[in-house]
C-alpha cells in the first residue's frame, strides 16, 4: 500500500508475532527483508520514529561518512561529557582519582537510536542492525531526545518550542 501522493513510501504491515510489545527490531527487519526482493548489496537504513530531532542533513552526512570510511555498518550517537558510574560504585568512563575538567574531558559516545546503516547482506548474515567494522556518526545533543514514554512528549514539545 502506498500513501496518497507519495510513491516512494510503502507501509509494511508486520506479522502479529512481530507486533508484540516484546518484539525485537531485528526480528521485524528480518521479516521485512524476507518478504521483499532487495539486492544483498543494497544499503538498509533503519530510521526510528522515536527520535524527532533527526535532520535530513544527518542522513546525508552519515551516508558520506559511511561510504568514505568503508564501514560495514554505522550507528548514530551523541557526545556526552557526563561522568558515568555503575550500580556497584565504579566509574565507567573516567578515573575519579584523576578527575578531568569537563572542558578537557573527551566524553563518551552515547547511542541515540536515531538511525543505523548497514547492507542487506550483513543484516541477513549477522541478524543484527550492526556488524563488522562499525562506524559512528555524532549528532547534535538534542537528538538524544527520544519519545518512548508519555513524559518524553512533554520534553520534546518544550524543546521544539524553544528552538523554533
Amino acid at each position: 500500500m502506498s500513501l496518497v501522493g507519495i510513491n516512494d513510501i510503502e507501509i509494511f504491515n508486520r506479522s502479529k508475532r512481530n507486533a508484540q510489545d516484546d518484539s525485537s527490531t531485528e526480528s521485524v527487519i528480518l521479516e521485512f527483508l524476507a518478504q521483499k526482493n532487495i539486492t544483498e548489496e543494497s544499503l538498509f537504513f533503519l530510521i526510528q520514529a522515536t527520535n524527532p530531532f533527526t535532520q535530513s542533513n544527518d542522513f546525508k552526512m552519515a551516508l558520506e561518512k559511511y561510504k568514505s570510511h568503508n564501514y560495514d555498518s554505522l550507528l548514530t550517537c551523541t557526545l556526552s561529557k557526563n561522568f558515568y558510574w555503575s550500580e556497584y560504585g565504579e566509574p565507567s568512563n573516567y578515573d575519579y582519582t584523576n578527575r578531568p575538567r569537563r572542558q578537557d574531558f573527551r566524553g563518551t559516545l552515547v547511542e541515540n537510536g536515531a538511525f543505523y546503516i548497514n547492507t542487506v547482506k550483513n543484516i541477513k548474515k549477522y541478524q543484527n542492525r550492526l556488524s563488522g567494522n562499525i562506524g559512528t556518526f555524532i549528532m547534535d545533543e538534542i537528538s538524544q531526545t527520544e519519545i518512548d514514554e508519555e513524559k518524553d512528549w512533554i520534553i520534546a514539545e518544550h524543546l521544539l518550542k524553544r528552538i523554533m
